[in-house]
């Protein structure tokens, strides 16, 4: 039996490693939001003329002429999604004509306004989506297992993964203007219940072993990791897979949320076995030490 907790040090280094300059990123330049919590126009609007490839960095300068910034993506063949700040009726006339000029004609799909109101209210929505998300997991993993320490630890695997995806999308938002809509938000709510499910896998195979035979349980928690890990592994591959094609092959409109999901699949994957499970053994092995072990027990 490989002694995987052998190397726990080894395994919080690495999350160090990972989490901290995202960590820094966030405290120095924060997340880039997108219009969906600051408030802006959304512009979709459809091209007759298909020999225009250069459609998109045409749209941009019109939006720079106008003094606007514009963020342009694809989002079907000749059609574009665009954001910007709030437009009034004259600004989105002049738009219309230098569109026409620059690009050519083309058919409106749809032009919505978010004002900056509705936008912090979405945001406030969205945090607090995540905390109750985050603690309903909590106490479900803790009844389940009769005792505190998993759910605590099945939680401090999820910020893990949480803080992970965060900084890798404070990093790209400050060096490539890369945004978080609520799709991002959808993708964070994913990688918390990928992450708790791959974590309870764990858990329930420590409890099964701790049943049936007279490991302690450091041992018991290095058998569990060592008969969920293949599983596991081979689990992440078939959605790494799948996401990376999409992420490739996809369209503009969905490239960062599968992105998102790309991040958070793999963080989880590694938190599951090489954080959560650590953190367990840390756990158990201090409440030795401080005599608390049995009041955090749920009778």
């Amino acid at each position: 039996m490989i002694n995987f907790m052998k190397y726990r040090l080894i395994y919080f280094l690495i999350s160090a490693l990972v989490i901290v300059p995202g960590v820094i990123s966030l405290a120095l330049f924060g997340l880039n939001p997108s219009i969906d919590f600051t408030g802006g126009t959304l512009w979709e609007v459809q091209f007759a003329d298909s020999r225009k490839p250069e459609a998109g960095s045409k749209i941009r300068e019109s939006f720079e002429d106008a003094g606007l910034d514009a963020e342009v993506k694809s989002s079907g063949e000749n059609q574009f999604l665009i954001k910007t700040s709030p437009l009034d009726s004259d600004s989105r006339d002049l738009l219309e004509n230098r569109l026409e000029s620059s690009v050519g004609e083309f058919e409106e799909v749809r032009f919505e306004t978010l004002g900056p109101r509705l936008g912090e209210e979405l945001l406030r929505k969205a945090l607090f989506a995540v905390l109750v998300a985050i603690l309903v997991i909590l106490l479900y993993i803790a009844y389940r297992f009769k005792h505190f320490a998993y759910g605590a630890v099945a939680i401090l695997a999820m910020l893990h993964d949480s803080v992970v995806l965060l900084g890798v999308f404070s990093l790209l938002g400050h060096f490539f203007d890369i945004k978080v809509d609520t799709l991002f938000v959808t993708a964070v709510l994913t990688t918390l219940s990928f992450s708790a499910h791959d974590t309870i896998v764990v858990f329930d195979r420590i409890r099964e072993i701790l049943k049936k035979t007279n490991l302690d349980f450091e041992s018991a928690v290095n058998q569990a990791v060592g008969e969920t890990l293949v599983r596991s592994i081979n689990n992440s591959l078939t959605i790494i897979f799948m996401l990376v094609t999409l992420f490739v092959l996809g369209g503009e409109t969905l490239k960062w949320f599968v992105f998102a999901l790309l991040v958070g699949t793999v963080s989880g994957t590694y938190s599951s076995t090489f954080t959560a499970a650590p953190l367990l053994v840390v756990w158990f092995n201090l409440s030795k030490r401080g005599n608390w072990r049995g009041i955090l027990r749920l009778h």
